[in-house]
C-alpha cells in the first residue's frame, strides 16, 4: 500500500522587505526548527552610537509619560470617577503577555478573538476562535493548529496533536481539548498560502496550562480528512478505551466508496479496506496486539495517485487486556459482495459446542438482494461439517456447531454463486476465514445438528417422541422411524428430472411436504433418530449406478444400515414411482445391500 503523508515540509515566506531595516529570514524545516540569520545591515561603530542615543530619549519620554499611563475606568457600583495604574501595555492585570500576532496574519486582517492573553489557564479544553478578512485568495479554507505538551508523554499517548480548524465566512472557532493532562502546552496557530495548499505560515504561538489531571483526547483529523468531509460519530473522542474492540461509525462524502482502516501498535500493524454505502460506514475493529494504546487511523482515498490513501481520522485506543489475537483473513470478494462481519471481530474466541457468526450485507452490493444464505465450513483434524447461514433484511445471525470435540477448529465463510442453472451441487467462494478454539468435553458429532438436519426443532422433536413411545430398545426405535419415512414420504420424481436442489432442503422441510429425493429422505431420518438419543450419520455412495444417500445408526454397539428411501418403493421402467414399503432395507445383510450400494463416504 502506498500513503502520501499529508504534508511533507513547511516553509515560511519572509515578509517583504522594508527600506532601512535589517530582516531575519525564517524557515520551518521537516524537523520544526526555526532558523534565524539578521542580514548586514549598519556598521558596528554607528549601531552603538545610536543605541546609547535611543536610550536616552527613551528613559527620558518613560519619565515624562509616566502619570500618562493612568487610564479612566468606572468603579463596579459606583459611579465615582476613578484613575487606576495600568500595567505595561503588553501585559494585563495579572501580567500575562499579549498575544502577538505575526506579519502575515496583519497581511490578511486575521485576528485571534480568543485567546488574547498567555499563559491561558484551561481546565481539560480551550477554546481558539478568529476573524479572516481576506479569505477569498487562500489555497485551502483551514487554520492549522499545532499542539505540543510540554512535559512526558503519559499512557503512551503521543505528545503532539495537529487539528485543521474550518474558515466559514471569514470566521474560525473550536474548543480543544488538552489530551496529556496537567501540564503546559505550546500551540500554534498557521495560515495557509494564498497559491499552494501545503504551505502554512505562523499566525500566532502561545502557552496553554492545564489544571485538569483529566485525559481527553480529539480525534485528529487531517486536510484530507476534512476535504472528504469525514466525520465519525463513533467514537467521538480521540482517546478511548476497550478490552476486544472498538466500533467505528460514520459519514464521508458520497463520491468515496472505500475507506482503509489501520490498526498501528509499535511495529505491528494492521489494516482493513472497509465499503462505503450511500456516503455512510460503520465497522468493528478489532484490538489484536495486546495491553497497551494502539493508533487507529481511518484513512481516505489520495485523490492523486489511484489505490492509495491518505492520512484521514486519527484516534487511540487503550486494550485492557493482555491478549493478543490474529486478526480475521478476508478475501477481495469480502468487500465485492458487502459483507460485514460483526462477530466474531478476530480470529482465536473460545467456545463450547456453538458458536454464533453474525452480520450483515451491504444492500447496495452486487448479489445482495439474490443472496438468501451463507455457508460456513468447519475443519477439525481432517473432518469437516458444513452449516448454511439465512439471510434475512440483508442479515444472518445464527449459531454453529464445534461437532467433532474440543480443540482448534478453521472457519471459513462463504457466499454461494449466484445462478439459475439447475443442478445437483451448489458452488460456493470464500470470503473470510478465522480460528475457534473449543472447550467442549464430548465428541458429538452424530448427536448434534447439522447442514438441513434440524434434530433440535421442536416440530421434529415433537415428531420423533410420537413414533417412539412404546418403543422399549434402542433397535425398536430406529425401526419405527425408518417405517415412518419410508411409509409416508414419496419419491420427487419432477426434483430428480430438473435437478431442482435447493439450500432450503431439509428435515423439517421434508416433514412437512413429505417428498424428495433421496437426500430428503436421509435429512427427515437422521433428524428423528437424533431427536429420540440415537447417534446418527449421512452416508453418501453410489447405488444403482447414481449417486444415493442412506443413513447409518449406533445402535447395540455398532452401526445400523438402513436405506429409507429404497424401502418407499421403486421407479418403472416407464418413469414414474411406484409406492410400495420394503422392510428389507432396514439393516439389510451385507448380501444384499453390497450387490447395489457402494459406501463412499460421510457427510456432516
Amino acid at each position: 500500500m502506498s500513503k502520501t503523508p499529508a504534508i511533507c515540509f513547511f516553509y515560511f515566506k519572509p515578509a517583504a522587505k522594508k527600506k532601512g531595516f535589517s530582516q531575519c529570514k525564517r524557515k520551518w524545516n521537516s524537523k520544526g526548527k526555526n532558523c534565524e540569520r539578521p542580514e548586514k545591515g549598519m556598521s558596528w561603530k554607528w549601531f552603538s552610537a545610536g543605541c546609547a542615543l535611543l536610550t536616552a530619549c527613551l528613559l527620558g519620554v518613560a519619565a515624562y509619560q509616566d502619570k500618562e499611563a493612568l487610564d479612566r475606568t468606572w468603579t463596579r457600583g459606583s459611579e465615582k470617577l476613578v484613575f487606576s495604574k495600568q500595567a505595561n501595555p503588553g501585559s494585563d492585570f495579572q501580567g500575562r503577555e499579549k498575544i502577538r500576532l505575526e506579519d502575515y496574519a496583519q497581511k490578511l486582517n486575521a485576528k485571534l478573538e480568543q485567546p488574547q492573553w498567555e499563559p491561558v489557564q484551561a481546565e481539560s479544553d480551550f477554546t481558539v476562535s478568529g476573524t479572516i478578512e481576506k479569505t477569498e485568495n487562500l489555497a485551502v479554507p483551514y487554520i492549522w493548529v499545532h499542539i505540543e505538551y510540554q512535559g512526558e508523554p503519559k499512557q503512551g499517548l503521543p505528545k503532539t496533536l495537529d487539528e485543521y480548524i474550518p474558515v466559514e465566512n471569514g470566521r474560525f472557532g473550536k474548543s480543544l481539548r488538552l489530551f496529556q493532562g496537567k501540564g503546559d502546552y505550546r500551540v500554534y496557530l498557521r495560515l495557509p498560502d494564498r497559491e499552494e495548499k501545503d504551505y502554512f505560515y505562523l499566525m500566532a504561538a502561545f502557552t496553554v496550562h492545564n489544571a485538569s489531571d483529566t485525559l481527553a483526547r480529539d480525534v485528529a483529523y487531517s486536510m484530507q480528512a476534512r476535504e472528504a468531509e469525514l466525520n465519525l460519530s463513533s467514537p467521538q473522542s480521540g482517546y478511548v478505551r476497550s478490552d476486544q474492540a472498538v466500533p467505528i461509525r460514520g459519514e464521508v462524502k458520497k463520491s468515496v466508496k472505500k475507506l482503509l482502516v489501520q490498526l498501528k501498535k509499535g511495529n505491528q500493524s494492521w489494516e482493513r479496506v472497509i465499503r462505503v454505502t450511500d456516503g455512510k460506514f460503520q465497522e468493528q475493529i478489532p484490538l489484536l496486539f495486546g495491553q497497551g494504546v494502539h493508533q487507529l487511523d481511518v484513512m481516505v482515498p489520495d485523490l492523486e495517485k489511484w489505490g492509495s490513501f491518505r492520512e484521514g481520522a486519527t484516534l487511540y485506543v487503550e486494550h485492557t487486556k493482555n491478549i493478543k489475537r490474529e486478526p480475521v483473513a478476508y478475501t477481495d470478494l469480502y468487500a465485492q459482495r458487502g459483507i460485514q462481519l460483526e462477530t466474531p471481530v478476530a480470529s482465536g474466541d473460545t467456545a463450547g459446542l456453538s458458536y454464533r457468526v453474525a452480520g450483515r450485507i451491504d444492500a447496495t452490493a452486487p448479489y445482495a438482494k439474490e443472496t438468501t444464505h451463507l455457508i460456513v465450513k468447519t475443519k477439525k483434524d481432517g473432518e469437516e461439517a458444513t452449516y448454511f447461514l439465512p439471510v434475512n433484511n440483508f442479515r444472518f445471525d445464527d449459531r454453529i456447531w464445534l461437532r467433532f470435540g474440543p480443540g482448534k477448529y478453521e472457519v471459513n465463510l462463504y457466499v454461494p454463486e449466484i445462478t439459475t442453472e439447475k443442478r445437483d451441487y451448489f458452488r460456493f467462494f470464500k470470503v473470510a476465514r478465522f480460528e475457534v478454539n473449543s472447550s467442549a468435553k464430548q465428541d458429538l458429532r452424530y448427536l448434534l445438528p447439522s447442514r438441513g438436519i434440524e434434530s433440535d426443532s421442536a416440530e421434529i422433536q415433537n415428531r420423533s417422541g410420537q413414533l417412539v413411545n412404546g418403543a422399549s430398545t434402542p433397535r425398536e426405535k430406529a425401526k419405527a422411524i425408518y417405517d415412518y419415512v419410508a411409509k409416508n414420504m414419496t419419491y420427487d420424481m419432477e426434483k430428480y428430472r430438473k435437478n431442482e436442489f435447493h439450500w432450503s432442503d431439509s428435515a423439517i422441510k421434508s416433514l412437512r411436504t413429505k417428498k424428495g429425493i433421496c437426500q430428503d429422505y436421509v435429512f427427515l431420518t437422521i433428524a428423528l433418530l437424533r431427536s429420540a438419543g440415537l447417534p446418527a450419520r449421512f452416508v453418501e455412495g453410489k447405488a444403482g449406478g447414481q449417486r444415493h444417500a442412506w443413513v447409518e445408526v449406533r445402535v447395540d454397539g455398532r452401526w445400523l444400515v438402513m436405506d429409507p428411501t429404497w424401502g418407499s418403493g421403486y421407479i418403472t421402467k416407464e418413469g414414474t414411482f411406484q409406492k410400495r414399503y420394503d422392510s428389507r432395507y432396514f439393516d439389510p445383510p451385507s448380501s444384499l445391500l453390497d450387490k447395489t450400494h457402494r459406501r463412499t463416504g460421510i457427510v456432516y
